[in-house]
């Protein structure tokens, strides 16, 4: 069904009603729960459970042109349940217009975290488009937007500043200290980075079969000389590395470097941005609170920028 301005203006007015209700999520202090994501949780499930009603005229009347708008804010935050609903809605045309590639890119969405009933659906949708809903875009951080233009690094501090937090054992720390400046990464970063993926256990390992400090996967660490994945000096060699080549590939910016490092280059690339999975958004939020910086100079000559990330937002190649 094709939709008619009469129609997107009442939708627009529905969602404006349901503004109050969001905003009083959205002004919970962002530091709270940050482990579990609960502050982003509680909007997913709210902005989930208003398209739901919406969709079905539950207590309220239906109108699914405005539960499409929500369901996308909710599979923008990583949502897998909203992402599956809105590939139905397009895969059936209930409420939307009838598409095949905006049902697949929902239902890749979904199936990327797990979601089984999506899983089944790409059989009949076919593979992934290579856009993105605007609705599916971050909206731009200020402090992102602030941050300087590209730059080339210069010479590292022989002792950057680290601010070490009380878990974060001394050894480990020392040892990030004295790697991290050889690559021309900040130990801050390295530190955050983890934190967020082991907290410091050496012999970490995960169901994807991520080893070490830095989780390191057997392909990365072929791809960085590491032969021991358990050897702490390997481990943050390897891992440092990594992030050194993911700032330069996004010249500087450490929200799409980290987000790559938990997701893959791939995934940032193909979204244009952080990717709408759950576990990454709040991995990106642990690390960004623990380094505090959105942006951090990097070596050009380490790996030419994303092709599709410059195309997309312009950005200009460091010299």
């Amino acid at each position: 069904m094709i939709v008619n301005p009469a129609q997107l203006h009442r939708a627009a007015a529905r969602v404006l009603r349901l503004l109050p209700l969001l905003g009083a999520i959205m002004a919970w202090p962002a530091q709270a729960a940050i482990e579990d994501g609960g502050v982003e949780a509680a909007k997913r499930e709210l902005l989930r459970s208003q398209a739901q009603a919406l969709e079905n005229g539950e207590g309220i009347e239906r109108d699914p042109v405005a539960a499409a708008k929500l369901y996308c804010e909710a599979a923008r935050l990583g949502d897998a349940q909203s992402q599956f609903n809105l590939g139905w809605m397009y895969s059936n045309g209930r409420g939307v217009e009838r598409s095949d590639q905006w049902a697949a890119f929902f239902f890749h969405a979904a199936a990327e975290q797990g979601f089984e009933q999506a899983q089944r659906m790409l059989e009949q949708v076919g593979g992934a488009p290579t856009y993105v809903p605007d609705c599916m875009r971050d909206p731009e951080s200020p402090k992102v937007a602030a941050a300087p233009k590209p730059r080339a690094l210069p010479a590292p501090k022989p002792t950057p500043t680290v601010v070490a937090r009380p878990t974060w054992p001394l050894p480990i720390v020392d040892l990030v200290k004295t790697i991290a400046p050889q690559y021309k990464v900040h130990p801050q970063l390295v530190l955050s980075v983890i934190d967020a993926e082991s907290r410091f256990d050496t012999v970490a390992l995960s169901p994807k079969n991520a080893r070490g400090l830095m989780q390191l996967v057997p392909e990365t660490a072929v791809r960085f000389g590491v032969r021991n994945a358990y050897d702490a000096a390997q481990n943050v060699r390897g891992g440092t590395a990594y992030l050194q080549w993911l700032l330069a590939y996004y010249q500087g910016d450490v929200t799409l470097a980290v987000a790559a490092y938990n997701a893959g280059e791939g995934a940032v690339d193909r979204y244009r941005g952080v990717p709408p999975y759950a576990e990454t958004r709040a991995y990106v939020r642990k690390v960004l609170d623990a380094f505090g910086q959105y942006f951090h100079p990097f070596d050009a000559s380490v790996a030419a920028p994303s092709p599709r990330l410059t195309a997309t937002r312009g950005l200009a190649t460091s010299r």
